[in-house]
């Protein structure tokens, strides 16, 4: 059954072309998980920094395929290759520069890149100098994608590590910048035995101040992780949150029962930021070995605010267009169902509310309707 139209298989079927033309909105999005393989390979050498595969050619597939263990914490290694070629400001920018050339390049309009300022110190970058050459690299990817006919508005969102003790910290930096292109927070990195409770000074911090933050929980840990997200630190959004079908009696006669977590996250509208490829890689969910084995399908037919992202196209081998085919694929959407993800995102993105709306009625609604009719 899709999201928007409750039939099963009634759409009619969506061309590559028109998912790759479909405006897309990314809200889960890491800065290191996408890095070209050309420019790891490129500034690795500049730096001596030895990697697992020498060529650029199979560097590509070496991330995917080490990624693909089953294992979050193996999926996380992959990064000490990605965040060792990110310490000097040049690199930094170069980074995010291409970032924002790809993603527009993808159909992607609005996008939050999330990256931990505190891992990218390295060179002897200070937190603040870190997240200004980002922006910078932000700045001149728009630019540049904007004189290539492709505008794209890009926010960042500073990460602190779950294992360390600098959330408050990069929580003050959020606040001080949040005008100068930082759009929020968000905490990563291995969720089992770091709960979100840990950086709570820094949650009741930013909501002092108004400020904007996401957490990842429910991904590689279950209930209390989302339950902590939420009820104690006050989430706006989830990154992944996947973990919430632990709290949903799918065998419940009369249909699915939700349980008293999973109908508040439901009924409040929190977002949760779903990462197909990404979650099936790191096994989020026990016993799904294909992408129609995901929660999002029966999440959106429950009504939950499910949205469509990437996580790590690096890790991933992956794209938003390759997102949205997959799931296409797997529980035959349609543009519709597309669109209702999309606006779905838009809705829930860290950005003031009159710039939300005018994106959904001034950019993707009206192209969706385009596509819909044929119309370039």
């Amino acid at each position: 059954m899709s999201p928007t139209t409750g039939l099963v298989g009634g759409a009619p079927k969506v061309a590559p072309g028109q998912i790759a033309a479909a405006p897309k909105v990314a809200l889960h999005e890491h800065l290191d998980g996408g890095v070209r393989p050309a420019t790891v390979a490129e500034i690795a050498d500049q730096i001596g920094h030895e990697l697992p595969v020498a060529d650029q050619a199979g560097l590509g597939q070496w991330f995917a395929e080490a990624a693909s263990s089953g294992s979050l914490p193996r999926y996380l290694e992959t990064f000490v290759h990605t965040v060792a070629v990110m310490q000097r400001p040049e690199d930094l920018a170069r980074v995010a520069r291409e970032a924002v050339l790809d993603l527009a390049a993808d159909g992607v309009v609005y996008a939050e890149l999330r990256w931990a300022p505190e891992q990218h110190t390295g060179a002897g970058l200070s937190l603040r100098d870190a997240v200004e050459a980002v922006q910078s690299g932000i700045d001149e990817g728009r630019a540049q994608a904007a004189a290539g006919g492709r505008t794209i508005v890009v926010g960042q969102l500073l990460t602190a590590m779950r294992h360390a003790m600098r959330g408050r910290e990069v929580a003050e930096i959020v606040v001080e910048y949040r005008d100068r292109g930082v759009f929020g927070f968000d905490i990563a990195g291995a969720e089992d035995g770091f709960p979100p409770i840990l950086h709570l000074e820094a949650f009741e911090y930013l909501r002092q101040e108004n400020a904007h933050f996401t957490i990842h929980a429910g991904e590689a840990f279950g209930l209390p992780s989302i339950w902590q997200a939420v009820q104690r630190c006050g989430a706006d959004r989830l990154g992944h949150g996947v973990r919430i079908v632990d709290d949903i009696d799918f065998d419940a006669p009369g249909g699915p029962r939700l349980g008293r977590l999973a109908a508040y996250v439901r009924d409040t509208r929190i977002p949760l930021e779903m990462c197909p490829s990404s979650n099936l890689q790191t096994n989020a969910v026990h016993g799904m070995t294909s992408i129609a084995d995901h929660p999002i399908g029966p999440l959106a037919e429950l009504g939950f605010r499910v949205t469509v992202n990437c996580d790590n196209r690096l890790m991933s081998g992956t794209s938003m267009s390759r997102e949205m085919s997959l799931l296409v694929d797997a529980f035959d959407y349609g543009l519709d169902d597309l669109r209702w993800f999309t606006v779905n995102a838009m809705k829930s993105a860290f950005l003031p509310f009159d710039e939300r709306l005018s994106l959904i009625n001034e950019v993707i609604k009206p192209a969706y309707a385009s596509l819909a009719d044929g119309t370039p």
